[in-house]
């Protein structure tokens, strides 16, 4: 993460459910954010539902700040986006997450994604806390995310502005030398020739040139082709392999 990106604050305003926090947090960190404010939390805080929902995103919790009103949780930031797909009567600015995100990376000052109550959603008196309305494109016929799809959403076209790394991706190998797949098809050929599969001889021509088109298609690697070739091995029943003259 680049050492001078300013962090958006997440700030959950009535929240209900200690679980939903926890899944708020875990889908903050899974994209770098890590600071959370609480408005009124209805079951009060720190909440014991919280922390398993959370998967390991603990230091988000524990470093959660409560407030009593949206406006003492918003009172350092200048940017203030409240997120709701409901029109609230509220003429302000309305954006995607992803504008709101660029906006973010680019404004003087702190910002702050404001999310409502599980079953309402933000008060008409919330929205017009904020600057701007961000709202998520979403199937008008079920217009329905829960809290923390909410934030992870927003999260997440937060991070693609910063140096956020992929996680950790199993090394793909190689593509298998040439040589390895002659052995290959050489094998297939020699296994298929005693069932009588290129008959007739007229069409051997063509039926061999399918099967290496097959065979090479999909673009093995050595460890695949070896695999293969002990499958054929076994099905031939250990029989040498014929190779490719």
């Amino acid at each position: 993460m680049d050492a001078n990106v300013q962090k958006p604050v997440i700030v959950l305003v009535r929240p209900q459910l200690g679980e939903n926090i926890g899944k708020a947090a875990r889908a903050m960190l899974n994209f770098g954010l890590t600071e959370m404010r609480l408005v009124s939390p209805r079951d009060g805080w720190p909440n014991p539902s919280a922390g398993p929902a959370a998967a390991g995103a603990d230091g988000v919790l524990e470093n959660a700040q409560v407030f009593e009103t949206l406006a003492e949780a918003v009172s350092d930031c200048s940017h203030v986006y409240a997120t709701t797909v409901r029109k609230r009567g509220v003429t302000k600015p309305v954006v995607t997450p992803e504008q709101a995100a660029r906006e973010v990376h680019s404004a003087q000052g702190r910002s702050a994604y404001v999310f409502g109550p599980e079953r309402s959603g933000l008060e008409t008196e919330d929205v017009a806390l904020a600057r701007a309305i961000l709202t998520v494109p979403i199937n008008p016929e079920f217009a329905s995310l829960n809290l923390a799809q909410a934030v992870i959403l927003c999260a997440y076209e937060w991070s693609k502005g910063t140096s956020l790394a992929q996680p950790t991706v199993e090394e793909l190998l190689p593509p298998a030398p040439q040589a390895e797949l002659e052995g290959m098809i050489g094998q297939f050929e020699a296994l298929l020739e005693p069932t009588k599969y290129f008959f007739p001889h007229s069409r051997a021509a063509a039926t061999r040139l399918t099967l290496r088109n097959m065979l090479t298609k999909p673009g093995w690697n050595n460890l695949e082709v070896r695999t293969m070739r002990g499958v054929l091995s076994a099905l031939g029943g250990n029989r040498k392999p014929r190779l490719p003259e």
